[in-house]
């Protein structure tokens, strides 16, 4: 996919895309089928593919007829009852809702989303680590409030970012692998499952059943709960404020008077050859200015949801968690690419510290007081915040290998 309002859309490829959603909510009708009969409540002719009956062509069809009933599961639904055989024809869906398969289709794209999210994350560790180590003794200026303060090092700066990444991904494993289930039902009590299956019992079992076959958590029905869809909102949000951070940073230490900073593939301009713009960091600043908002739209969605199915939250959340994701998928893969080609410009970074001017009042405030002779280097606890940074990085790399 491309999209010209949106650069580096290509980079999220597939996920969350209209064939994605189509061919996951395919497979929860297929898990579904297939638990029917494994569980005999369908006989063993009701069973086959569903794919070969639903496929990308029918997307524009199904978002068409999605207009008159408000999701795309009626449309699709119909088609595959219309094109398969008896007795397959009349236990398609045969207990489900239509949120039921929205809501779990949804969870299948966010996870798969997710995953190559985890990827980026474990390569940004790995290179914020590297900088961290290798530039643990780089002296260079803090500043705070955009002015000169105290002397610091690149290694701390990239603890620093590293700290914010781990903050915000060391969730994301434990989120991805707990994605829900949504069986419940026209209003959530399993009403009809229960009389298909003939009990409580079977009647979860299948729930659980369609949760094995699609790779999600077994869970009660969450149809006006949206806590699911909340929570990846704020790990989305959260991620790309950590990568928002390092955007910000980078942009700032490149600017042609500061130079401690440079993209290895910074971008031209249309009628400046002289210019080497921080093209990734300010993508990455884009994303951050959006996504934010769309998480909090879904909890605006979330508060907004009433009785057993919320008439219009239910149904804003479904492009605000796809535009959300994408863009999210499209950040990592930019600070990905923004943290392996990280140049850093170390005679420039001593020089705007030696330019400074005397930055020791505060510590001549601090032996005034001691009457302990100044330290020669005014770093404190440098090394210790670099290291404590790294083991973090180290474990959580271990974790997720």
């Amino acid at each position: 996919m491309t999209d010209l309002f949106w650069p580096g859309d290509q980079l999220a490829g597939p996920l969350m895309s209209d064939g994605a959603f189509l061919r996951a909510m395919l497979s929860v009708e297929q898990g579904w089928l297939d638990g029917l009969v494994d569980a005999g409540v369908a006989p063993d002719g009701a069973r086959i593919g569903l794919a070969d009956l639903v496929g990308d062509g029918d997307a524009e069809g199904i978002a068409r007829g999605a207009d008159t009933d408000g999701n795309p599961v009626s449309g699709m639904v119909a088609l595959l009852r219309q094109r398969a055989p008896d007795p397959a024809s009349r236990w398609i869906h045969r207990g489900l809702t239509s949120q039921d398969v929205v809501d779990t289709a949804m969870m299948v794209c966010v996870r798969d989303a997710l995953t190559q999210i985890a990827d980026d994350v474990a390569t940004q560790v790995d290179a914020l680590s590297a900088v961290a180590e290798n530039h643990r003794d780089t002296g260079m200026l803090a500043r705070t409030l955009t002015q000169a303060a105290l002397p610091s090092t690149v290694g701390v700066k990239a603890a620093t970012w590293l700290t914010g990444v781990l903050d915000a991904a060391e969730p994301l494993a434990g989120l991805r692998d707990s994605l829900p289930v949504q069986v419940g039902g026209a209003v959530g009590t399993l009403a009809a499952i229960v009389e298909l299956a003939g009990s409580v019992d079977r009647a979860v079992a299948l729930r659980d059943a369609l949760a094995g076959s699609v790779a999600l958590a077994p869970s009660p029905p969450w149809h006006t709960t949206r806590s699911p869809v909340t929570r990846v909102g704020d790990l989305l949000a959260g991620l790309c404020d950590a990568w928002g951070h390092i955007a910000a940073d980078v942009a700032t230490g490149s600017r042609t008077e500061i130079g401690e900073f440079a993209e290895s593939l910074g971008g031209g301009s249309s009628t400046m050859p002289h210019k080497n713009n921080p093209v990734r960091s300010v993508l990455i600043r884009r994303a951050v200015l959006t996504t934010g908002p769309l998480a909090a739209t879904l909890h605006a969605c979330s508060a907004a949801s009433v009785d057993e199915r919320a008439d219009g939250a239910w149904h804003a959340e479904w492009a605000t968690i796809r535009t959300l994701a994408r863009r999210t998928v499209v950040a990592a893969a930019h600070t990905s690419g923004l943290l392996t080609g990280l140049r850093i410009d170390q005679v420039r970074a001593a020089a705007n510290l030696a330019n400074a001017g005397d930055l020791r009042a505060e510590q001549q405030t601090m032996t005034e007081l001691t009457g302990r002779e100044p330290n020669t280097s005014y770093r404190g606890a440098a090394d210790l915040l670099v290291d404590a940074a790294l083991d973090r990085a180290r474990r959580y790399l271990k974790e997720v290998s």
